[in-house]
């Protein structure tokens, strides 16, 4: 089923209101792979009778975010960043830490990895510092996506390639169910999910430690990316660190943040 170029241009319409998301045209073959299901679904036979039903229909908008949104991410993505956590950010936070928590906010952590992996850092932490305490807010646009991180049970490549690259954690961390693994419950209990839109309000204003806002700015347009980032400034303590991923960079933009070193970023003016 071929998606013309009124009914593509509406339906990157909608994906921009519903989800930030900025698409070209550019995406057709993506968006008629992804959507072709939910016509099948719902017996419609072509977009435009989809269109309308997503004008009045808010359960549709669920499924529809689901359809359009990707959800790519691994155990322990971009090693730089792991180390830098690890010798420096733990550290230093430990040293300096009163009685409070550390917070942290995983934004758009599709089906829950990078959210365990944090957990399982800190954890690792912890013998070296036994005072660490923690605890982690996972959250993303996608509930499909969220449903899977809260199960935490994982298969093919992406525990493959954990058990390859990290296979003492592996091992400790991780405990076999059927063909695949489930995220070990004292790793689980520090992980709470929620859904959010980015375009939204933080979760929790001022709260928040460390922030890890890793490889979603490239699917926004310039306008949405300062939008984003706002909110995740909103979301920090004064002296919080911004984590981005390895294709992005904000340094263009004029935003309330300063580098720091790769991928991590400071509010600015706070040393």
């Amino acid at each position: 089923m071929e998606l013309c170029d009124h009914n593509l241009n509406d339906i990157i319409a909608l994906v921009r209101k519903h989800t930030g998301i900025a698409m070209g045209q550019h995406k057709r073959v993506l968006l008629q792979g992804r959507l072709q299901p939910r016509l099948r679904a719902l017996g419609l036979s072509d977009y435009r009778a989809y269109i309308e039903r997503l004008a009045h229909d808010r359960l549709e908008v669920a499924s529809f975010i689901n359809s359009v949104t990707t959800n790519d991410t691994a155990f322990f993505r971009t090693p730089a960043v792991w180390r830098w956590l690890e010798r420096d950010f733990l550290p230093e936070w430990a040293a300096r830490a009163e009685s409070a928590p550390l917070r942290i906010w995983s934004a758009a952590a599709a089906t829950g990895e990078e959210a365990y992996s944090l957990a399982m850092t800190c954890l690792e932490a912890r013998q070296n510092f036994p005072g660490l305490r923690f605890e982690i807010l996972a959250t993303d646009i996608s509930g499909n996506a969220l449903e899977a991180a809260r199960a935490g049970v994982y298969r093919g490549r992406s525990v493959e390639r954990f058990g390859h690259d990290h296979p003492e954690l592996f091992r400790k961390y991780l405990r076999p169910l059927g063909d695949g693994f489930r995220i070990a419950s004292e790793v689980a209990q520090y992980v709470s999910f929620a859904e959010h839109n980015l375009l939204q309000p933080p979760p929790r204003a001022a709260s928040f430690d460390l922030v890890l806002l890793r490889n979603v700015l490239i699917y926004f347009d310039a306008e949405a990316q300062l939008q984003v980032l706002a909110g995740a400034r909103a979301a920090m303590r004064h002296d919080a660190r911004l984590v981005l991923g390895e294709q992005e960079s904000i340094t263009r933009l004029q935003t309330a943040f300063a580098f720091e070193q790769a991928h991590v970023y400071r509010i600015d003016g706070v040393q």
